[in-house]
């Protein structure tokens, strides 16, 4: 007995997204009189019939987005997620959160789960590592799926990526750094080796070379607990260094916990610029200085950008980079 054809089989007759077939069946005003005459004389050459009744059953997950996120303790990941639900949920949009803690397995669960449970999109800030797990599960349900902050899949023609301008902004730290009489500057922080921490090192180690200082790299986990252990370290076995950029505002502010135990002045005796300027940068004391990366503005526009593709089956991007600013305090600026 032959297969009866499905609405994925329907979207890729029409060319179009799962979501606007399911949007034309609904009779949504959303879709453009074009796109709706597109889909139903697909679905006519391929003989499908539409089940209103099992439709029926499906209806309370019509409109319902997947975030999933690979580190919410990091607020700004939190900040991300929340100003994109908000955003969802001012057009009618519900949205299912998952934290994956960086675990790809997790993230390849979670992932199918929100697939069974009929979700219209998904938004992913992805876990490193088997990435065909999660990224293969999507291609095959034929769901609209934007990659943020980070890109684990490189077919940004099927699956969007959008993030920020990671080199500039370590570049804009290093200069600072330098013109503010550094003499020897360390990137502190990320997982040596994986995309996103080469694409925040790159600006550093370009000013570094035209700089002619040589660079220096302490890798580790992007927390708080290894900044501290990293203040130690290079105040024990680096006395030389006397500057860093790190890989997120966390380690920052670890690596401040730690220099305040040592008795040894972030501001003055060492200068520390952190990324991503999460809130607490400009509420402790002395207050860090950052790379601004405009989360919830970022995050609203994401949230455009996947109602405009389910809504107006309007692609986004292949890739898109955001801009940063390099916000300065006192933890670089000659004192506190």
């Amino acid at each position: 007995m032959a297969r009866r054809p499905t609405i994925i089989d329907v979207a890729r007759q029409a060319g179009v997204s799962k979501s606007t077939v399911s949007l034309v069946l609904q009779d949504s005003p959303l879709v453009k009189p074009e796109t709706r005459e597109l889909v139903r004389k697909a679905m006519a050459e391929i003989g499908y019939v539409y089940n209103r009744a099992a439709a029926n059953m499906r209806s309370s997950n019509v409109g319902l987005i997947g975030l999933v996120i690979n580190d919410l303790r990091n607020p700004f990941f939190t900040e991300f997620a929340t100003s994109a639900q908000m955003a969802f949920s001012a057009r009618g949009y519900a949205t299912v959160i998952a934290n994956t803690d960086e675990d790809p397995g997790l993230q390849a669960q979670v992932v199918g789960s929100m697939i069974e449970h009929g979700v219209s999109g998904i938004v992913i800030s992805p876990a490193y590592g088997e990435e065909d797990a999660t990224f293969e599960t999507i291609a095959r349900a034929g769901l609209p799926a934007l990659q943020v902050l980070r890109r684990c899949d490189s077919r940004t023609d099927l699956f969007p990526f959008a993030s920020f301008d990671y080199a500039r902004g370590g570049r804009l730290a290093a200069a600072h750094l330098i013109a503010a009489g550094a003499r020897r500057i360390a990137f502190v922080g990320g997982f040596e080796g994986t995309p996103i921490t080469r694409e925040r090192m790159s600006g550093y180690l370009a000013v570094m070379e035209e700089a002619g200082q040589a660079p220096f790299a302490l890798h580790g986990r992007n927390s708080r607990g290894f900044g501290r252990e990293a203040a130690v370290a290079l105040t024990r076995d680096h006395p030389e260094i006397d500057a860093a950029i790190c890989f997120n505002d966390l380690v920052a502010l670890g690596m401040m916990s730690g220099f305040a135990e040592l008795g040894r002045p972030v501001g003055s005796a060492f200068r520390l610029v952190g990324f991503d300027d999460i809130e607490e940068c400009a509420q402790v004391w002395p207050q860090l200085s950052s790379v601004r990366c405009h989360i919830a503005d970022f995050a609203r526009d994401t949230a455009a950008n996947m109602l405009r593709w389910l809504e107006e089956d309007t692609r986004p991007p292949a890739e898109t980079r955001a801009p940063v600013e390099l916000i300065v305090r006192a933890s670089s600026g000659g004192g506190a």
